[in-house]
């Protein structure tokens, strides 16, 4: 098989499917008891820095889930870290800075990224994948989006109101855009070596975006992410652009180039489609939390997203946003099942 013509990369071009393709955001670790029992003895960073780990980690979702496509194990500060910014990965709180940017001087913290030279084992680690994965699934790059580094950078950690994050953007406008400039020069260099190294797809996770509104949006961040999806749109390979709370956002984000944007579940999927247009494929958009209910529930809650989505080409089924640690993987497993049977039947009529 031709990775082009797999379900997943067919949805990603609003091609049809046989059945709708589904993954998980933070499907590689959490609640897999085989990723638990490799964080029994390596930390997150020796996992993503080792490519052995790091492949085998990436794939377990894949043998167990059965999803249609595969995300390398990363965190969204690697680039930072291997430019020279200083900051701990926290369990259960994320991202830590030794000293946040709020000054010009700051900026000097981020060097221009060399990925070939400062991240060879994620390029080693893509090729193992790939070896494996070979043209039955594709492998999902990604990176983090310049607003949500940049908040991270300027927070010192994650945040609620992004209050030092607005200040500093409102009050301070030549240093933010000098800020976004450098982020996303870096972003771009990151996800153009991912796809050198072997990636098929690359998603764009700007996850905090939602904190502003739509002006904000078209001046601050909207330059930027179309930088981004104009560089990557050089190389024909899908770009996915997801971020949290964006409904405000959705016709901005539509206009923006990617093939597919990530919705998440704070409106239906017809609403989000609405908003963005047809010419756009949609990834999305169960609750997260629905995945902690009993099956019988989960299910009419995975159905009613299917049925948003009435059969059209251009529907990947995922969360609105990542897994939950607590998540049964029974229920992983009987949701990638009954996505594949229920949607085939859809198609099946809607065919006929």
């Amino acid at each position: 098989m031709n990775i082009h013509e797999t379900s997943f990369m067919r949805a990603c071009m609003r091609q049809p499917v046989a059945q709708t393709p589904v993954w998980f955001m933070r499907q590689a670790g959490r609640s897999l008891p085989e990723y638990r029992k490799i964080r029994e003895r390596y930390s997150f960073m020796d996992i993503s820095r080792n490519p052995e780990l790091c492949a085998e980690v990436t794939l377990q979702p894949v043998r167990r889930l059965h999803v249609d496509a595969a995300i390398l194990f990363a965190d969204i500060m690697t680039p930072l870290i291997a430019s020279g910014v200083k900051l701990e990965l926290v369990e259960h709180i994320g991202p830590v800075l030794d000293k946040p940017i709020r000054t010009v001087k700051d900026l000097r913290q981020i060097r221009p990224l060399s990925p070939e030279e400062q991240l060879p084992y994620i390029f080693d680690a893509i090729r193992l994948i790939k070896q494996e994965l070979g043209a039955a699934r594709p492998l999902i790059g990604f990176a983090g989006a310049p607003f949500t580094l940049a908040s991270y950078l300027i927070e010192g950690k994650g945040s609620r109101a992004f209050l030092h994050t607005k200040r500093l953007m409102l009050a301070k406008p030549t240093l933010w855009h000098d800020l976004m400039d450098r982020l996303t020069e870096m972003t771009i260099r990151y996800l153009q070596f991912q796809i050198a190294a072997g990636a098929d797809v690359v998603q764009l996770f700007d996850s905090w975006v939602g904190c502003l509104g739509a002006t904000d949006y078209a001046e601050f961040v909207q330059p930027y992410s179309r930088r981004i999806i104009a560089a990557i749109n050089q190389t024909s390979t899908p770009f996915i652009h997801f971020g949290v709370g964006t409904s405000a956002l959705l016709p901005l984000m539509g206009a923006d180039g990617a093939d597919v944007i990530g919705v998440d579940w704070h409106q239906s999927l017809d609403s989000a489609w609405q908003q963005i247009g047809d010419h756009v494929a949609i990834q999305g958009n169960l609750d997260p939390a629905f995945l902690l209910a009993p099956w019988d529930i989960l299910r009419e809650k995975a159905r009613a997203v299917l049925d948003s989505a009435h059969g059209r080409p251009g529907h990947i089924f995922n969360l609105g946003h990542g897994i939950y640690p607590e998540t049964p993987v029974k229920n992983l497993i009987q949701l990638v099942e009954f996505v594949h049977a229920y949607s085939m039947q859809t198609s099946e009529v809607l065919v006929s």
